[in-house]
C-alpha cells in the first residue's frame, strides 16, 4: 500500500512538472524585472507574464534553451513598440526587457538627444520633469512620450544632462532587432554593440503582456514579512503593459 501510494505521488509530480514546463514553453512564462532600465513602465519588483507563442517558437522557448528545434519556427514579425523578453547576444544565456525600436532594414540614429528612425525624427512631447532610480540613484529626468508608429506611443526619460545625445547611424541586419530602455540614460540596450547590439530573431523569448504582481524591494523583501503590506503596489497588479 505504501509502496502504491509513493508510485501514485511521483505519477502525479511528473505529470505536474510536465505541464508546467510545457505551459511555460509554448503559453506563458513569468518575469521579474531587477533593474530599473524601464522605469517607470517597468519597475523593480514588477513580476509579469510574457507568451511565449507571439514570436513563433526557438530553442529559447524551452527551459535552459535546449536545442530541441534548429531554428525559430511559426515566426511571427515583432511590431515596433512592442515590449520584448530577449535573450543577449554575448552569452545566449541572459535575459533582458526591453521595447522593440528597430526593425531588419531599419536605420537608428541619435541626433541632439532626438531619435531618428530611418531619417525621420519621432514625435516626442515634453510631459513634465521628474525623478526615476537608476539602481539605487535617483535621477533627476524629463518625461515625454514618444511615438514609434502610428498606433503606438509610450513614456520614455532622458536625464538632464544625457549620455546618449549624438551617436553612427545604426543599420539593423536581416533578421535582426534593435531595442532601447525606457529609462534611456539607464539601459544597456543595443545602442552599446559590444554588450548586447542587435538581438537574432532566434534570441527573442516572448511578448511582455501583463503584470500580475508587483512590491517595492525598498520597503520589503522575502524576509521581512511583517511589511509586505506596505511594499505591495496593489494598482500595478494585473496591469497591462504598453
Amino acid at each position: 500500500m505504501l509502496k502504491e501510494r509513493i508510485i501514485d505521488n511521483l505519477k502525479t509530480i511528473i505529470v505536474a512538472l510536465f505541464l508546467a514546463v510545457i505551459i511555460r514553453s509554448i503559453l506563458l512564462q513569468p518575469f521579474y524585472i531587477p533593474s530599473s532600465s524601464m522605469e517607470k513602465t517597468l519597475l523593480v519588483g514588477d513580476r509579469l507574464f510574457v507568451t511565449k507563442f507571439s514570436y513563433g517558437y526557438s530553442r529559447h522557448s524551452f527551459p535552459f534553451s535546449i536545442k530541441i528545434i534548429p531554428d525559430r519556427i511559426f515566426f511571427s514579425q515583432p511590431k515596433r513598440g512592442d515590449i520584448i523578453v530577449f535573450k543577449t547576444p554575448s552569452d545566449n544565456r541572459t535575459d533582458y526587457i526591453k521595447r522593440l525600436i528597430g526593425i531588419p532594414g531599419d536605420t537608428i540614429q541619435f541626433k541632439d538627444s532626438d531619435l531618428y528612425l530611418n531619417n525621420k525624427k519621432l514625435k516626442k512631447d515634453f510631459i513634465k520633469k521628474t525623478e526615476v532610480f537608476c539602481g539605487d540613484q535617483l535621477l533627476e529626468v524629463n518625461e515625454f512620450s514618444e511615438q514609434v508608429s502610428e498606433n503606438k506611443t509610450y513614456n520614455i526619460f532622458y536625464a538632464t544632462q544625457n549620455s546618449m545625445k549624438n551617436t553612427d547611424v545604426y543599420t539593423i541586419p536581416n533578421d535582426h532587432y534593435f531595442f532601447l530602455g525606457d529609462n534611456r540614460d539607464c539601459s544597456k540596450d543595443s545602442r552599446f554593440l559590444t554588450s548586447v547590439g542587435y538581438v537574432h530573431k532566434d534570441n527573442l523569448v516572448g511578448k511582455a503582456q501583463f503584470l500580475f504582481f508587483s512590491n517595492d524591494t525598498k520597503i520589503a523583501n522575502v524576509f521581512t514579512f511583517w511589511k509586505w503590506h506596505e511594499s505591495i503596489r496593489f494598482n500595478r497588479i494585473f496591469k497591462k503593459l504598453i
